[in-house]
């Protein structure tokens, strides 16, 4: 069963409590994502990291429960 956006998001906001996460259906089918995760948690590291830290958080998620995420990830500016 594919992953909700709800479920994304808590997922990440675990992980990165002060994240503003953005979450967007890509093809409608609730199985590829495009997410936006802006946290204070990512300042000073290089950007695989950052997108490691997300991953992370899903626990393992991508690849099965969760088929496809574009990720970008930002500091606040």
């Amino acid at each position: 069963m594919p992953m909700s956006a709800t479920e994304i998001e808590a997922a990440i906001r675990t992980a990165l409590p002060d994240a503003e996460i953005s979450i967007e259906d890509l093809a409608g089918d609730g199985d590829h994502y495009r997410a936006t995760v802006v946290s204070s948690s990512f300042k000073g590291m290089p950007r695989v990291r950052q997108h490691q830290l997300v991953y992370d958080a899903l626990g393992g998620r991508m690849g099965g429960t969760l088929h496809a995420l574009a990720l970008t990830t930002k500091t606040p500016a």
